[in-house]
């Protein structure tokens, strides 16, 4: 029993309703006949090439992913242009394309910063930027941690919950400063620092940081901060989009978290400040 991918993209969209999108943002189906049976539902970060291969190489009917094919104007999709080529190759393998990007972000209790607060085991979460005053709707959570700890320990824990990536995970702040009440936002969440402060956080974790906003982020009160690449802040809204979709839909497609790695750095290299104790910059 199979479901069809009109049925498929309406579970969806009840659970990251579109309106909640940013008003630049580019989601809902990018390609796909919603008449067609779909049985095998792939889930990933991005859409890039490599997962694209893993789509059609398990049979997919429609690959979710989280960023954008497209977030520009498109006027059209030649097969020799790299973004194009990913449509022909889906549509010819007749594999659909859906993307929940913003509306995901902001979603409830299934949404990426929910993913995200519950594998670093927060309690008791709430929105950092909520929708409207009381909704479990917005940008952002922050929770408790079921014991304090130091974020030195806090930046480990991140490190072992959330994928490995060459880059890891960086802190900036004592490392031995108590740590109990944490706030995160997935993706690039440097503009919630001030709403991190303003919730009592005693550490904010997000990614794509600046070095002059962490710097003088340091010079006053507030959270600590540990950075993350931004695939790993996203990574564990995947395994929870499939399995919301196979329940929701009763069984009758079987959704799968993709395997591909698409962190896009392959490389870090470094010597820890124990190697340079005089804090030398040259």
């Amino acid at each position: 029993m199979t479901a069809t991918l009109g049925e498929v993209v309406a579970a969806l969209e009840a659970r990251y309703a579109p309106a909640l999108a940013e008003g630049w943002d580019a989601v809902g189906l990018v390609c796909g006949d919603p008449a067609e049976p779909v049985d095998r539902v792939l889930v990933a970060v991005d859409p890039v090439a490599a997962v694209v291969d893993e789509a059609i190489e398990l049979g997919a009917g429609l690959l979710v992913t989280h960023h954008p094919l497209f977030l520009t104007a498109v006027h059209g999709v030649p097969a020799d242009d790299p973004k194009g080529r990913l449509v022909h190759r889906l549509v010819r393998a007749g594999c659909g394309l859906f993307v929940a990007h913003t509306n995901a972000d902001r979603a409830a209790e299934v949404g990426v910063n929910d993913a995200l607060a519950a594998v670093l085991g927060l309690t008791g979460t709430r929105p950092l930027q909520p929708v409207a005053p009381g909704s479990r709707e917005g940008l952002g959570r922050v929770g408790e941690l079921a014991e304090p700890t130091t974020l030195a320990a806090f930046a480990a824990h991140a490190a072992a919950v959330l994928p490995a990536t060459e880059v890891g995970v960086r802190a900036a702040g004592d490392p031995g400063r108590p740590v109990r009440t944490v706030a995160v936002c997935g993706g690039s969440g440097g503009s919630l620092l001030s709403a991190a402060a303003a919730a009592g956080a005693d550490v904010f974790l997000t990614s794509d940081l600046r070095h002059h906003p962490v710097s003088e982020s340091q010079e006053v009160p507030g959270p600590a901060l540990c950075d993350v690449t931004h695939f790993a802040s996203e990574w564990p809204w995947v395994p929870v989009v499939a399995d919301v979709l196979t329940a929701d839909l009763s069984g009758r497609v079987a959704a799968s978290a993709s395997r591909v790695r698409t962190d896009p750095w392959t490389v870090h290299r470094g010597r820890s400040t124990a190697e340079d104790p005089a804090g030398r910059a040259g």
